[in-house]
């Protein structure tokens, strides 16, 4: 079972997103936040093992407020659902250490599917937010860096959907393999190109 909690100053928006969650058999939201202020204390009572957060609110934002569960709880995962995209939220977003960015006009699922990829330690991200975030970093770029020696062919397929922002999910239907093992594929990909993260991962796979 996911434990989840969810920040947000719209009651509305929470309990929707409540209902949509606790009609999963694997996802409990154990609380909601209509503010940073009490998603940090929640956050250290309850232990979620996702927080799904919101970032303008009053008082205490959601940028601070995952600075702070995160400086509490270093493996705690934050993932931002908001209905700002642009870069002056993104960026501060995953500075603060958010491990997925989440839009609100995104289907039901996508946020399902989010949740759980991030309690899984993936990094969920709206398509549309990680392929700005790759072009970005490709206009930015200043070099070629050098191939990476020992990937197999199937690696450099996973690596190249990756790039192209498909969810694990996703690359698993492509390939035709099982989701596993698509994720022992990006564990491999991660370690052999020094990437942290999927994010990471993405960039490197467009040549950044």
């Amino acid at each position: 079972m996911i434990r989840v909690l969810l920040v947000d100053d719209q009651q509305l928006i929470r309990a929707g997103l409540r209902m949509l969650c606790e009609a999963q058999p694997d996802i409990e939201v154990v609380g909601e936040a209509d503010n940073g202020r009490d998603a940090i204390a929640l956050a250290a009572r309850l232990v979620p093992d996702v927080v799904v957060m919101d970032l303008r609110m009053p008082g205490v934002d959601g940028i601070s407020a995952t600075t702070r569960i995160l400086a509490d709880r270093p493996g705690a995962r934050v993932l931002v659902l908001t209905t700002f995209g642009d870069d002056d939220h993104l960026y501060p977003a995953l500075t603060a250490g958010a491990c997925g960015f989440l839009l609100k006009d995104a289907p039901p699922t996508d946020l399902l599917d989010g949740v759980r990829r991030a309690a899984a330690g993936d990094s969920p991200f709206s398509q549309e937010v990680l392929r700005r975030l790759v072009d970005r970093a490709v206009h930015a770029r200043t070099g070629t860096p050098s191939p990476v020696a020992g990937l197999t062919a199937r690696e450099q397929q996973v690596l190249d959907l990756v790039a192209d922002g498909l969810s694990n999910g996703e690359i698993a239907e492509r390939l035709h393999i099982g989701v596993t093992t698509v994720k022992s594929h990006i564990t491999s990909l991660m370690t052999k190109t020094d990437s942290p993260n999927r994010v990471r991962l993405a960039l490197f796979a467009r040549g950044v």
